[in-house]
């Protein structure tokens, strides 16, 4: 039997707890994996009249699962106000995090959800990652260049070759290696992850055009198509760089199973059109599953029950499928 997944609380000010406990609501109409939380439990209690359940072990998770959300208990977050994060949150927020890592590598749990942060207040704590993303990769021991973030919806895959760049450093930042690196793990993740015998990639070009021929730039000649070359010499499947204008509409995207994106905007912009309420953030190249739902923390919505639940359900969807196809690969 697969364990259960953990999803880390994220801020206990934010839409974490409340689109954690709308997912377990909805656990049957939608077939969702069991799964447990990881977090201080005042945080849901504030937001939901539903039932929880504090657990010590995540093996008990599946007998409580049936009849309410079971809890893992952190230290508490202080007092915690729905829309008003503070340090003390912050720090609740980070143990949650650290703990359902901890978890999910030493198998107690499938896979890792994580539910958002506020990175403005962890930094306050001395949080040093650019993301959650790069704090569980150090934590499964995985250089932060073989992590790779996909943005995946039911009809686009996306991924960012440059992520938190500022727009003017991309070009120095995309190099020939970056770009291998990422479309290995792109490629490596969609057969592990997705079950994708034969992955096809596409890559976007960084200028207008895809630079037309290096009268737009040459990005696309002096890194992106050597890179191109190297990765098809191996025996991946991808072409490019090609003109992003079009690459994302419907017939573009059925010809590529991800699109990897030279920089944030590039990706993230045609992921979150299509699929803003049920995109899934999800890392490949880890030891273990993560994933995450593709929105923030939404202080200005907290505790007021307006929190859309669809990016948790698909994220803790994608993720007890993934885990389902590691186990049944051993």
């Amino acid at each position: 039997m697969v364990a259960p997944l953990a999803i880390s609380m994220g801020d206990p000010a934010g839409i974490g707890p409340e689109v954690i406990a709308k997912a377990w609501a909805r656990r049957d109409s939608e077939a969702l994996p069991c799964f447990f939380a990881v977090g201080d439990v005042r945080a849901i209690s504030q937001v939901w009249a539903g039932p929880v359940e504090r657990i010590d072990d995540p093996l008990d998770a599946p007998a409580v699962f049936r009849r309410a959300l079971p809890v893992v208990s952190v230290v508490d977050g202080g007092f915690i106000v729905p829309g008003r994060p503070d340090v003390e949150g912050a720090r609740c927020a980070l143990q949650s995090l650290e703990m359902a890592a901890g978890l999910a590598r030493s198998d107690a749990a499938s896979g890792l959800v994580t539910a958002p942060i506020s990175k403005a207040e962890l930094y306050r704590i001395g949080f040093n990652y650019p993301g959650q993303t790069e704090f569980v990769a150090e934590r499964c021991g995985v250089a932060r260049e073989n992590a790779v973030m996909m943005l995946a919806g039911p009809t686009l895959r996306v991924v960012p070759i440059t992520i938190h760049e500022p727009l003017a450093a991309v070009p120095t930042a995309l190099t020939v290696e970056l770009i291998v690196a990422r479309a290995r793990a792109t490629a490596r993740g969609l057969v592990r992850d997705f079950g994708i015998e034969n992955p096809r990639l596409a890559l976007a070009g960084l200028n207008p055009h895809a630079g037309e021929g290096g009268a737009i730039g040459r990005e696309e000649i002096e890194v992106m198509q050597p890179a191109v070359a190297r990765l098809q010499a191996e025996g991946i499947d991808i072409v490019g760089p090609l003109a992003a204008d079009t690459m994302f509409h419907p017939r573009a995207r059925a010809r590529y199973d991800a699109a990897l994106c030279a920089y944030h905007d590039q990706a993230l912009i045609p992921i979150k059109t299509l699929h803003f309420d049920d995109g899934v953030n999800i890392t490949l190249g880890l030891p273990i599953v993560r994933t995450s739902p593709d929105h923030g923390t939404a202080f200005d919505i907290a505790g007021q029950d307006r929190a859309e639940p669809g990016a948790m359900i698909a994220a803790i969807r994608m993720a007890g499928e993934a885990a389902a196809r590691r186990a049944a690969a051993l």
